[in-house]
């Protein structure tokens, strides 16, 4: 007697992790940091509101304007927008 086997075998391809996202860098290649504490966090915005007209940041005003607006609306409220990591980035 001949018995006849069939099977049907699925291969999953590896999970490729997603490429790690690049550091944000300045302009000028260093490697971007974020404000410490809140003293500095008070004087990067001074700084930002004292340059806003640099050819840098000028052509991007509306959008940094909405992100400001949006992180205004997140600290009056105490917390971050749903869907927002929380931690550091």
């Amino acid at each position: 007697m001949r018995e006849v086997v069939q099977r049907t075998v699925v291969l999953h391809e590896a999970a490729q992790a997603p490429p790690a996202p690049r550091p944000a860098q300045r302009l000028s290649g260093q490697p971007y940091t974020l404000p410490e504490d809140a003293v500095e966090w008070v004087e990067a915005l001074a700084a930002l509101r004292r340059n806003v007209t640099h050819p840098q940041i000028y052509p991007f005003r509306e959008q940094v304007a909405r992100a400001c607006e949006r992180a205004a609306l997140a600290l009056r409220a105490g917390a971050p927008e749903p869907g927002q990591e929380t931690g550091d980035s």
